[in-house]
Parts: C-alpha cells; sequence; structure tokens
C-alpha cells in the first residue's frame, strides 16, 4: 500500500508536474499568468494542453472535461474524448490550446435568475490555471469558469476570483503605509471543515423523505442521542474507519489536503478538516471532497449525508469556514505581531474584519442562507442567525482600552497607543472558543461557523473577501492623506472600535437574553432565509459588489431569485414528500393497527389495547387535519417561486408541515414496530457498527 506522501497528488497536474514536463521558457510564461502579471499566450496554451494531454494519458485517461460551478451549488462537466480520426481513418489523441482554455456549454438548463432565455443556450466556460487539472474517473478535469454569452457570471467560481482580486488591492495599499514593499500580493486562505452523516445504504430506499430530500421529514426521537456525549472524539468504528481511510487515500490522490477526523457529537456524524489553502482552491477541493466523501460511502455499504440537518433532536451538520489574510512573504495579517509596529498594524486589519462584518451582517448571514439552512442555525449545536464577532476577553479589553485612553490593567498607568512606543505585545491563544459565536476569532484566523454542509464556501468569502476589501478601501484613502501616520492610525483604529464595537459579544449566542441584547444593539436578525431575499439587493450591497467589480447589479438580482426560487422548490418537494409519506405509507399504516386493536376491544381486549385505540384515533384524525391543511397550503403557494411565495412558504406551508410531523412522530411512538413502515431514528442513527 502506498503511503500519503506517495499517493498525494498523484492524479493532479502540479506545479512539480508542469514543471518537469514542459519547456523552461514556457512554464516561466505559465506561471507569470498565475500570478496575474500577464495574459496567457495562445502558443503557451498549445504546449501546456499538449503535455497535459501526454501526461493525462499515461495516468489512463480517455476524455477531458471543463469541470465548472454552476449555481446549482453542485459541480457540473461535460466529458469529450481526446480522440478524432485523420483521413486514413485512424484515430488520433488531440488537445489543442484552444480546447483548454475555453469550451462552450449548454446554459439554457443552469439556474440563472433570469441573465438569460432559456433558449438562449450558449455558456462559456474558461480555464482558471491557479486551479490544478486533476484526473476523477478516468476524466482529465480542468477546473473552469462559466458564464454566459454577455459576460455575466453564472457560476461560483468568478465571483470568488474577483473578490480576491478586490481584497489583494486594497491590501497591497495598507501595507505599503507600513513600509512592506517587498510584498507583491495578498493570500486570502480558507480551510472549511467538512461534517456529515453516514448511515446504513439499506435504509435510504425505506424512507422517501431522505431520497427525495436527503434529510428526515417524520421521525420520533429515540432514547438515546447525543445525550451523554459519547459519540464525540469517541473510537472510530470500524466501518467508519475503513471509510475515512479510503476517502483519505482518494482525495489525497486529487492533491486535496485531508487532515483531521473524528467523531462529531450526534451519533452518526462525522468530521474531517484540510489544511489550509488559497480560497479558489479550497471551495474546488471542498466540492471534491463532497462529492467523493459520497462515492467512497457507497463503496462501503453506506450513505453520506451532507444535509444541515439530516435529524431532528440532535445536531446538524455545518461547514466552518476558516479565514485567514497573509502575503506573498509569509506575514500573517492576522496575527499578533512581535513588536508594538506589528501589533499596531495587525490592529487595522483587525479592525477591517470587525468593521466588515458589522457593516455588511445582513449580506454575511444571506450568505449562509437556505431552506435547508434554516433548520440548523439557532439550534443548539449552530451559532444563531444574529451576526457577531467573538475575541476573547483580552483582546476584547485592549480595544476597550483604546476605546477609553484607559491601561488595560488598572495597576499600570500607561495608556495604550497605536503608536510604535506605547502598544505593547499581545498574548496569543490564551482565551477559550466560542462555539455559540458565528464568528469567531482563534488566534490568527477567523472561523465563520454558518455555513451549512453541502454549501459552496465560495459564498460566504465572496461576501467577506468584498467587505474587508471596502473596510481596507476606507482607511487607505485616509491615511494616505495623513501628515502624521502614527497619530491618524491610532485615530483611525480608535474611531473604528467606538463605531463598530456593538458586533463584539463573547457570551453565550444560544441565550435568548442574547436576542434581547442584539435588539437593543440594533443588530440585524434575519430569521429564515425568505426574511434575507428581501434584503439581498439593497443599495448598499449593490454599492459594495460594483464598486469592486465583484457583482454587477444584474447578476445580484439574478443571484436573489435564484435563492428564492431554490427556497421555494425545496420546501414544495419536502411538503410533497411529506403528504406522499402520509398517504400512502403513515395513514393506513395507523388506520391498519387501530383496526387490529377495534377489533380486540371488541371482544373484551385490555386497557392498554383501549387506551392505545383511542389515543391513536385522536392522533390519527389530527394528523389528517395537518395533511389537509398542508394540501391548502400549497394550493395557496399555487406554484409560486418568487419572493411572495416564498413568505407564503415561511407563513403557511412550514407550520403546517410542522404540525403534521408532530402528530405524525406522537403516533410512531405509540405504535408497533413491525407496524411502522419505515425504519426508526434509532435504526438510522446507530445502523452503521
Amino acid at each position: 500500500m502506498n503511503s500519503g506522501t506517495e499517493l498525494f497528488g498523484t492524479m493532479v497536474f502540479s506545479d512539480a508536474v508542469m514543471k518537469q514536463r514542459l519547456p523552461e521558457e514556457v512554464y516561466q510564461k505559465l506561471k507569470r499568468t498565475m500570478r496575474g502579471g500577464h495574459k496567457l499566450d495562445p502558443q503557451v496554451a498549445g504546449v501546456v494542453a499538449e503535455a497535459m494531454k501526454e501526461w493525462a494519458l499515461e495516468k489512463g485517461a480517455t476524455h477531458y472535461t471543463h469541470w465548472f460551478q454552476p449555481m446549482t451549488g453542485i459541480t457540473a462537466e461535460k466529458h469529450e474524448a481526446f480522440l478524432r480520426t485523420g483521413r486514413d481513418g485512424r484515430a488520433i489523441m488531440e488537445f489543442s490550446g484552444k480546447e483548454l482554455i475555453q469550451g462552450e456549454s449548454d446554459a439554457s438548463s443552469f439556474p440563472s435568475g433570469g441573465l438569460r432565455a432559456t433558449f438562449e443556450a450558449r455558456g462559456y466556460t474558461a480555464w482558471d490555471p491557479n486551479s490544478y487539472a486533476f484526473i476523477k474517473d478516468g476524466v482529465l478535469c480542468i477546473p473552469t469558469a462559466f458564464c454566459s454569452y454577455g459576460g455575466e457570471a453564472l457560476d461560483k467560481k468568478t465571483p470568488p476570483l474577483r473578490s480576491m482580486e478586490a481584497l489583494n488591492r486594497q491590501t497591497l495599499r495598507i501595507l505599503k503605509l507600513f513600509g512592506h514593499h517587498d510584498v507583491q500580493a495578498a493570500h486570502i486562505n480558507c480551510g472549511p471543515e467538512q461534517e456529515y452523516f453516514l448511515i446504513d445504504a439499506e435504509i435510504l430506499n425505506q424512507r422517501r423523505d431522505l431520497m427525495y430530500t436527503g434529510r428526515t421529514l417524520y421521525g420520533a426521537r429515540p432514547p438515546k442521542g447525543q445525550e451523554l456525549e459519547d459519540h464525540y472524539y469517541g473510537v472510530i468504528k470500524p466501518r467508519v474507519a475503513a471509510f475515512m481511510k479510503e476517502l483519505n487515500e482518494e482525495l489525497w490522490k486529487l492533491g486535496v489536503t485531508a487532515k483531521t477526523e473524528h467523531n462529531e457529537v450526534a451519533p452518526a456524524q462525522h468530521e474531517l478538516a484540510p489544511i489550509y489553502n488559497v480560497v479558489n482552491i479550497a471551495a474546488d477541493h471542498n466540492q471534491l471532497t463532497m462529492e467523493i466523501m459520497k462515492k467512497v460511502a457507497q463503496r462501503h455499504g453506506m450513505v453520506c449525508l451532507l444535509h444541515e440537518k439530516p435529524f431532528a433532536g440532535v445536531n446538524g451538520s455545518g461547514k466552518h469556514n476558516n479565514w485567514s489574510l497573509s502575503t506573498d512573504t509569509g506575514l500573517n495579517l492576522l496575527e499578533p505581531g512581535d513588536t508594538p509596529a506589528e501589533n499596531a498594524q495587525f490592529l487595522l486589519f483587525l479592525c477591517a474584519v470587525l468593521q466588515a462584518v458589522d457593516d455588511y451582517q445582513e449580506m454575511l448571514r444571506i450568505s449562509v442562507a437556505s431552506a435547508g439552512n434554516d433548520n440548523r442555525l439557532g439550534g443548539s449545536e449552530a451559532p444563531p442567525a444574529i451576526m457577531s464577532v467573538f475575541l476573547g476577553e483580552e483582546l476584547t479589553d485592549v480595544l476597550k482600552a483604546i476605546d477609553t485612553d484607559a491601561p488595560v490593567n488598572p495597576k499600570e498607568k500607561t495608556l495604550l497607543r497605536v503608536g510604535v512606543h506605547t502598544l505593547p505585545r499581545f498574548p496569543r491563544d490564551t482565551t477559550d472558543r466560542n462555539r455559540t459565536s458565528p464568528f469567531a476569532f482563534t488566534g490568527n484566523k477567523f472561523e465563520f461557523r454558518s455555513p451549512g454542509a453541502p454549501m459552496s464556501v465560495s459564498g460566504c468569502n465572496i461576501v467577506l473577501n468584498t467587505a474587508v476589501a471596502e473596510s481596507l478601501r476606507q482607511y487607505a484613502q485616509r491615511l494616505e492623506k495623513a501628515d502624521n501616520f502614527e497619530g491618524e492610525l491610532h485615530q483611525l483604529i480608535r474611531d473604528v472600535i467606538r463605531a463598530h464595537k456593538r458586533i463584539i459579544f463573547n457570551g453565550n449566542g444560544y441565550g435568548s437574553e442574547w436576542v434581547a441584547e442584539a435588539e437593543r444593539r440594533g443588530l440585524s436578525c434575519l430569521a429564515t432565509t425568505a426574511d434575507c431575499i428581501p434584503r439581498y439587493v439593497t443599495p448598499e450591497n449593490v454599492r459594495l459588489f460594483e464598486n469592486h467589480g465583484v457583482f454587477s447589479e444584474a447578476e445580484m438580482r439574478a443571484r436573489c431569485a435564484i435563492m428564492a426560487e431554490n427556497y421555494c422548490k425545496v420546501l414544495h418537494i419536502e411538503a410533497v414528500t411529506m403528504l406522499e409519506m402520509a398517504d400512502r405509507d403513515i395513514l393506513p399504516a395507523v388506520s391498519g393497527f387501530c383496526g387490529k386493536l377495534r377489533d380486540r376491544t371488541q371482544r373484551q381486549g385490555t386497557r392498554y389495547e383501549a387506551n392505545t385505540l383511542e389515543a391513536l384515533e385522536d392522533l390519527l384524525d389530527e394528523a389528517y387535519d395537518a395533511r389537509c391543511a398542508l394540501e391548502k397550503a400549497l394550493e395557496q403557494v399555487n406554484g409560486g417561486v418568487d419572493e411572495k411565495a416564498a413568505f407564503k412558504y415561511r407563513d403557511f406551508v412550514l407550520p403546517a408541515m410542522r404540525w403534521l410531523r408532530a402528530a405524525a412522530d406522537a403516533m410512531e411512538a405509540k405504535m408497533p414496530s413491525a407496524d411502522w413502515p419505515f425504519p426508526t431514528y434509532g435504526d438510522m442513527m446507530f445502523s452503521v457498527k
């Protein structure tokens, strides 16, 4: 068996492979293109394509595809054979530079949010040379951006690249003011921790809700869930360990740095975390991770569930987005330094993030909004829908001291000034973590805990990158005009702290008192996706993304329309699935059992039979009333998929779904196992041994 070091990157057309296979001049020209300084020469593209094809053929690939990320949230690919025939009829293996750089795909069936009509089918894919090509299932996959005939972004790769460039520009402006003239580029890094559930594959075909929606729409809580906390970091079961081993090997071949794996809190729940990478590559790798998880699970007789809340009553699954900002010279801009000058710089970038989260808290919340994530945010395991920043006590005290011109330590008389002479060294890693905070500072990075497990990390990083770029733009504009840099820097940091300290919260985000406190502070609370939709295309949001060249207003409106449409369609599928399960499975099963009990009670049955019959008949009537109410609620929506329909789903359909589930779950608790029509929560969560 190959070791991890031998396997790693064997299916990636990596920098090392390019350096080995490309002429030195071509390699250097390609590297300049990757660094963003030069447009790719068509002749260079031709040489790269030929080397890429030969490498792929040696690895057993027969086809290539432009691998892209449409606004469905998953990846897409259209396979093309390297094969063509010559005049003599013999096969020729061919791949040109033009085919490498650009492809054409039918874009008519991908979500566009009104950017194009259905009959306008043409869409283009364009190679992202910073994301290395790789071989998956015998196909050479070329990571690409996807845009319409008119140039509008139709994917989840183009906007992150734009936001990274926006943040790079503003970061370099700030760093030059601090004397870092050697820095050529800012690196925006991301490490997405991926949570997921594993259940036995045989169960899936017995549960329509899991098949159609990825989550359970019915299910009474089992006697044991996560109360004993005995699953978290517990011994990994043999089947799961075998799955994790193969998953690591498959990911390592693709250059995905899968590193940390463990059991999560809920039964059957687990987590995988990679080493940090640049945002666009991290997003690519996370999409691959989710795809490979599902494939490997199938090979081990299991199903990988990536829904945010597949089981009620236990923790759901998130994707923790660890975000950091560094330079090509190796400087982490969110890490306290060894000198007062370095700490002044750290404080400014820290303030930029605080301001970004406060100014664009709604947009950050919107970036993680979905029908699935609405079931998780605000739960006992997930951060609330209210955005806030956790800094820890000591760093918060430092900011308070700057705000009030007071000593950090009352025993010390020295006031904190941001100038290089008085700001002390900061302690590192001296604060506990806060799992209830949606946005927590963890020593040299921020952890955004709100994204749902199946989401692309591109969405939240687009918002975060652009919002921080806007903060830095404002700072650069002010500091570049200053006659006294140190004095203006101190005043700027103090002004930002005073203006945005409301976003800092180190307490319990799960407590009901935080909701009242957040309202008092004037923080936004968008509880559901329906609440988010009207706030997407506000003038301030449009201005932010247009000014930094990340989204046009048309692209934003399209994404808002797609969010509304997806929310409505997901809830429609769930509601119709509930009706089907009620009509075909639950109501007939309970009615049949009641018939048996009725027959027994007529023959002088026991008190158990009489009391159970009475309780089940009452619940059966209630469930039928709820089922009819759900059907009526769907009629009110009348197939709508816009903003108005979203509110109807929230206000009418979801309450009817909750009512129907409550009645059904109560009946399940009283039914014999042999008469209940599908596997229970206990069967599912403890199915993998």
